[in-house]
């Protein structure tokens, strides 16, 4: 790379997922020239790893467990499914995934006409100004300089430290679903939203599940959501092992099975399956970037420490989406992304703003929240008051012959204003929807106790839970509440 020319650009994005997709068009919408430096496939974790394909899979297991369940919810329906055909179901996601990168990702950076090269980026100093030294696929390089600069690599499976693990074939959430058949068994390691997705999603399409977990399900949210993720678990033959402590994995010599051993609840105990699924968390990707050199700090898990505003400790140096360490959302990383560009272009001074930040679990049925839990709200000092209802008492769950979950919020005690809500239920993501602007306008829960809210809708239920902190909703009839 020595003596290698220096071609300038006003901002140099390293990854072409949300986050840098969505900064590339407001810089480029500003008049910026912008170049995109990508070391794999464009379009990131979301459109080839992530969202779309999970949740095309997802959507695909939900209509076969309808199949199988129909006859049980609803008199007079009989229905069946048939086994699955792994490798079409793959090959059909393939697709989806191909279109959707070609139409959102690679037709729209040449729509608007930046850069976009393939190779690996690695910062470097030159005369004391930060630049990248890009290496192509061939070995070709270039070195590249900046007004600023934008890390957007993004974040890859967090595998745990586990005796014998690193001799197994285990999956992670990328390989699993790009299996070509259905596995007899599978041992899920985690309790977070991906195990929870990726548990549910097999054990759909045929695979019996058994969930080894540290502390309870979804541990970051309200505890009545792990009741009733467990409830459903169970009805759908997952098995879900709480305070499991994994210290070692291996490979049955006869059977081929994984094994692994865990200390539950201070015993020990062997697990084993046809696969194991490791989905403990993600870990920011950056080792490879050489930051040290520019002067970027980065904390424990390699993330690159940011200000509010996205600033790394190096002032043209930004970062934005899981490379933060932030919230692992594809609209979190595309909020980011834009709000880099008005701040480093435009001065603008903006803050990252999480206070009613939404968040979905794609399992079925969803769990959704957005703002503050019990537990939060009380740690912050503030005085609050929780109502919980159960979805026996909303119209559409009960013409849905689905009960399952809830709808809680939590509101401060003495002014009535709404601080969170979590649901668990069908169409549980459109509840936290409505949520945010409930939270956003600051509304008390005797406001939306007397708002409209159409009738046999999911969302009439949090209409329902505000009046449920005054009123005893069992005696309310279902079509004049």
């Amino acid at each position: 790379m020595t003596g290698a020319s220096v071609v300038d650009y006003d901002l140099a994005i390293i990854g072409s997922g949300g986050a840098g997709f969505a900064a590339a068009i407001r810089a480029t919408n500003l008049g910026k020239r912008v170049l995109m430096v990508e070391r794999g496939t464009v379009g990131g974790t979301c459109v080839n790893t992530g969202c779309i394909p999970s949740k095309a899979l997802l959507a695909a297991a939900e209509a076969r467990h309808v199949a199988l369940d129909a006859s049980g919810r609803f008199a007079g329906i009989s229905t069946s499914a048939a086994p699955v055909e792994m490798a079409e179901l793959i090959e059909a996601k393939r697709s989806l995934v191909e279109t959707m990168r070609t139409e959102k990702y690679v037709d729209l950076a040449a729509g608007y006409g930046w850069e976009v090269r393939q190779g690996t980026a690695v910062f470097a100093v030159t005369s004391s100004e930060p630049v990248l030294e890009i290496t192509g696929p061939d070995g070709d390089g270039i070195r590249v300089g900046a007004e600023h600069y934008l890390v957007a690599t993004g974040s890859a499976p967090w595998i745990p430290s586990i005796q014998g693990l690193s001799d197994v074939e285990y999956l992670t959430s990328t390989s699993a679903m790009e299996l070509d058949e259905v596995p007899a068994s599978m041992l899920v390691l985690g309790g977070g939203y991906v195990a929870l997705e990726q548990a549910q999603l097999f054990a759909r399409l045929g695979t019996k599940v058994t969930m080894l977990v540290r502390s309870r399900l979804a541990s970051a949210e309200e505890p009545e959501a792990a009741h009733a993720l467990m409830d459903v678990f169970a009805d759908e033959g997952i098995r879900v092992v709480r305070r499991a402590t994994v210290s070692s994995v291996r490979t049955d010599g006869a059977s081929r099975d994984v094994v692994a051993t865990a200390v539950v609840s201070g015993e020990q105990e062997e697990f084993r399956a046809a696969r194991v699924l490791v989905a403990t968390g993600r870990r920011p990707v950056t080792d490879a970037l050489n930051l040290d050199a520019v002067g970027v700090r980065t904390g424990d898990r390699g993330e690159i420490l940011v200000q509010a505003t996205l600033g790394s400790t190096n002032p043209r140096i930004w970062a934005a989406g899981d490379v933060t360490g932030h919230r692992e959302f594809v609209y979190v990383a595309a909020a980011h992304g834009t709000l880099m560009v008005e701040n480093a272009f435009n001065q603008a001074g903006r803050d990252v703003d999480y206070r009613h930040l939404p968040r979905v679990t794609f399992t079925g049925p969803a769990l959704a929240a957005v703002g503050m839990t019990d537990k939060e709200a009380n740690q912050a000092g503030i005085r609050c008051t929780c109502r919980v209802l159960p979805l026996e008492y909303v119209p559409r769950a009960l013409v849905n012959r689905d009960t399952r979950g809830f709808i809680k919020i939590v509101a401060d005690a003495d002014t009535g204003r709404i601080l969170g809500i979590t649901a668990v239920g069908k169409e549980a993501g459109d509840i936290a929807a409505a949520g945010v602007y409930i939270l956003e306008a600051g509304m008390t829960v005797e406001q939306v106790a007397n708002l409209w809210s159409p009738y046999l809708t999911m969302a009439e239920g949090i209409r329902i839970t505000a009046q449920s902190f005054t009123t005893d909703v069992s005696k309310l009839s279902c079509c004049a509440a």
